[in-house]
């Protein structure tokens, strides 16, 4: 099967070392140990990892799983979600891009629990993380913010809109600031931190575990990506999330980290969100005109992380616009 699920432990110790026991085809077995140091990166090959390792589900709690697949595009690179195991039935934090990813989604969930799905939430409103929706169950509760439900209505009553895509439904639920639900005995919190990698941005917080899933709030090791974004508000986000103190944080795109390397990779994302942001200022502080930016534009060490090549330029533009009060 291509589909592995990677059961990942957290050693008692501070380390960065983990335990992975691999379970295959329904069949558990311990496939061997690593205590090699994580390798900070987005890249698999980098990682360490093998293309035919994906898709997979890592296992962070006795209930909390995440699920990385591929994204599209020549760079290889996770979109990740996250789903919440309960006796209720299942909770799960953002899609995949497509019906067929997404589908294999719902299978992976198949296998880990008879439970079904009842919520998802659409914590980005972008295709790679909403364009295979229609392969959730029937009758699902949807849980979105207004923002992201007004661009895909909007999405969804354009001329070019594709016949039989999958809509929002009108019964979907509106979360503007904060939610608290429970679902068998475990509370999570629905939470808008603000705009930040878009307009409407949601995080899933199991307050109980420590575990907060950031979606496209948090890019780990991917460079920082600001076609629809909001930088400035994006940087506050980012501050509001630190100061939730987590367990673990779970990003949108980019491996799932553990323990002491999660809580470093946060930071780690939002000192490189503040680096970028500078460097833009500054160009347009001194007057650079905006595509003369582009090409001077110096990222030092993000220039090596992944889409750094195609996202600069995005970020040089999308910050000129905020700086000269055109981003409303």
């Amino acid at each position: 099967m291509r589909q592995s699920i990677l059961t990942l432990i957290l050693s008692a110790c501070a380390t960065a070392a983990l335990v992975a026991q691999v379970v295959s085809g329904g069949v558990q077995g311990a496939q061997g140990i690593s205590i090699n140091p994580v390798v900070r990166t987005a890249d698999p090959i980098k990682r360490g990892l093998t293309l035919t390792d994906f898709p997979r589900t890592l296992k962070l709690t006795d209930n909390v799983y995440t699920y990385e697949d591929f994204h599209a595009g020549d760079e290889k690179f996770t979109t990740t979600n996250m789903f919440v195991v309960t006796d209720a039935g299942v909770l799960v934090a953002d899609g995949q891009g497509s019906p067929a990813e997404t589908k294999g989604l719902v299978t992976a969930i198949a296998a880990v629990t008879s439970q079904p799905i009842t919520t998802v939430v659409i914590a980005s409103d972008h295709g790679d993380h909403t364009a295979g929706n229609a392969s959730f169950p029937a009758g699902v509760h949807y849980i979105i913010h207004p923002n992201s439900k007004a661009i895909l209505d909007r999405q969804a009553a354009a001329p070019n809109a594709r016949a039989g895509a999958w809509k929002l439904p009108a019964d979907a639920e509106l979360v503007a600031d904060k939610k608290t639900l429970t679902m068998g005995g475990e509370e999570m919190q629905i939470l808008f931190l603000g705009r930040a990698h878009t307009g409407g941005d949601l995080a899933v917080y199991l307050p109980a575990q420590g575990v907060l899933f950031l979606s496209e709030t948090y890019l780990n090791r991917v460079f920082p990506a600001m076609r629809s974004a909001y930088p400035s508000e994006w940087d506050t986000a980012l501050t509001k999330a630190e100061q939730m103190h987590a367990r673990i944080y779970i990003a949108g795109h980019g491996f799932t980290e553990f323990g002491p390397v999660s809580q470093e990779e946060i930071v780690a994302y939002h000192k490189a969100l503040r680096a970028v942001i500078a460097e833009a200022t500054r160009l347009y502080k001194a007057g650079v005109p905006v595509d003369e930016a582009v090409k001077q534009a110096n990222w030092g060490e993000y220039a090596s992380w992944t889409l750094a090549s195609s996202q600069g330029p995005i970020a040089i533009r999308k910050v000129y616009e905020e700086l000269s009060g055109q981003l409303k």
